[in-house]
């Protein structure tokens, strides 16, 4: 049986929300890479489908002010996201 968290297509919702988690987990000073999001949702190889979609919830969040996109260590405008990214908290102000 697969752990309900672990599942092949997990909704929006589920993608924010696991991001949200791994981000506090990590703190505002470390990162995650949007692969561990999908990863953690999909068993075995079925986590590639969903990175177009974990990366989608990413710049939402982004928009919404919860988490921060970086670029090669420092952060981008959802607008200007390309290439290979990764996910942290936003810092409290």
């Amino acid at each position: 049986m697969v752990p309900a968290s672990m599942t092949t297509d997990p909704d929006q919702a589920s993608i924010a929300a696991e991001i949200l988690r791994q981000t506090a987990d990590r703190g505002a000073e470390k990162s995650i890479c949007p692969s561990e999001v999908a990863r953690a949702l999909a068993p075995g190889e079925a986590w590639r489908p969903l990175m177009g979609r974990v990366r989608q919830a990413a710049i939402a969040l982004s928009r919404e002010g919860s988490v921060e996109i970086l670029r090669k260590g420092k952060p981008v405008p959802p607008e200007e996201v390309r290439g290979v990214i990764r996910l942290r908290r936003r810092a409290e102000a």
